[in-house]
Order: structure tokens, then sequence, then C-alpha cells
């Protein structure tokens, strides 16, 4: 069979496995859309423990004027640590101390490559305040507390948005990856079984490399849409004139 021959019978393969019984069920594990939801839900419990851990410390470091130094360097071991190699890290972290390997290896990794974005862009968001929005709020007696929320978060909104968007999309990327070690997997698990079946699994790669991209957009889709309503247009105007971190 010549090179032409095989991809129209890769495509022939990966519509006949979409066909299947079952592939559009949202409760059987070999539907699409369950697959999607629970892909969905291991990003999202990622996103939302990263966002807990990076933005008050960076808020408050911004506020005060601190950890420039910090803020930089994590963002770049954020770019440099390869994130399959923390799913394997923590893989075999996991199943030294006996932990469930199949959920908490991913999760902190998951985490990890999401603390950088947040993080920083928190911290940038911050730091780009105007000074005089914060001086007469502070002349109309605001305490520090009041400025950092009432303020400055609000302010930097649009880069602090920015920076989860970059992290939702490097999470669904790598949840798909980490079915490697996961159990579930999301949408990476029809790539995992479709290698596992060899020549005959091809079809499956492409369908779930074609949803893994196709996810990744819709949710690219929805944080803009996200940023444009909760962010005030004077905002959106502000921001487009800031260079973003990341």
């Amino acid at each position: 069979m010549g090179a032409e021959g095989a991809r129209v019978s890769i495509f022939s393969e990966a519509w006949a496995w979409l066909g299947e019984p079952d592939r559009w069920s949202w409760t059987d594990p070999a539907g699409i859309p369950y697959r999607t939801i629970q892909h969905l839900e291991f990003s999202a419990l990622a996103l939302v423990v990263a966002a807990a851990l990076a933005i008050p410390p960076a808020l408050w470091l911004a506020h005060y004027r601190r950890g420039a130094f910090l803020s930089s360097t994590v963002v770049n071991l954020g770019r440099a640590i390869p994130s399959f190699g923390l799913i394997i890290l923590f893989w075999y972290l996991a199943s030294r101390w006996e932990l469930n390997t199949s959920f908490w290896p991913l999760l902190v990794a998951l985490v990890a490559l999401a603390l950088p974005p947040l993080f920083t862009n928190t911290y940038a968001g911050v730091v780009s305040v105007e000074p005089d929005a914060v001086d007469a709020a502070r002349g109309s007696g605001y305490r520090e507390r009041q400025i950092m929320f009432g303020i400055e978060l609000p302010l930097a909104l649009p880069v602090i948005l920015a920076g989860a968007r970059v992290a939702f999309l490097q999470l669904v990327a790598t949840v798909a990856i980490g079915a490697i070690v996961n159990d579930g997997g999301g949408l990476g698990r029809y790539i995992v079984d479709g290698f596992a079946q060899g020549r005959g699994g091809y079809g499956e790669i492409l369908a779930g490399g074609v949803a893994v991209i196709v996810l990744a957009l819709v949710c690219e889709g929805v944080f803009t849409l996200i940023t444009r309503l909760a962010v005030p247009k004077g905002l959106h105007v502000e921001n487009a004139r800031q260079p973003q971190v990341l």
C-alpha cells in the first residue's frame, strides 16, 4: 500500500472508530463525552488548586514590591521543566510511598505546571497597576488589604486571566500525556490505547489526537469569552497596551 493509500486507510479507520457503539455515550468509559468530562475535571481541579497556591502570595509580594527575582525565577523554571518528566517523577515517588498512583502523580504534576504562569502573571499584573490609583485609595483611607483586593486585584484581572488561560491550555495538553500513568486519562486514553494496539490502533490515535486539539480550541474560546465578560471594557483597552508575561 502506498503512502496515499495508508493515509486514506487511517482516516477511514478513524471514521469507523468514531461510529462504534457507545462512542458518544456520556456514561460509558468508551464514550468521547465521558472522557471529555473526565479530561476537563482533572484540568479544572489542577487549575483551582494552583490558583489557590499561586495568586495570594503573588498578590502580596507584588503589592509590597518584593520578590521580583522570585517571579522571574519561577517563570524560567516553569519553561525549563518538562511536563512528562514531572509526571514520571511524581509517579515514581507515589509508588515508593504507596500512594494512589492513578491520581496523585498526575494531579501534583499538573499543579506544578500551572503555578508559574499564574504566579508571574499575577505579580506582573499587580505591579503594572497605576501608582496614582493606589495612592488615591490610600488617601481615601483604604487599608492595605482593601487596596490589594479592591483595587489592585480587579485592575490586574486581565493579565491574571491571561495567565490562567495559558495554564489551562497547558493542563489540557498534559492530561492527555498523563494517560500513560493514569487509569482515566481523559481523551489521552484513546491515544495510549491506540499505541498499545500497534498498527490496528492508528485510527483511534488519530481520532483521540483530533479530540484533544478540538477541546483545546474550545477552551481557548471559552477563556476569551470569560475575559470579555469578567473584565470591564476600559480595562480591555488598557490591557491591550501592556505586554503580557506569558
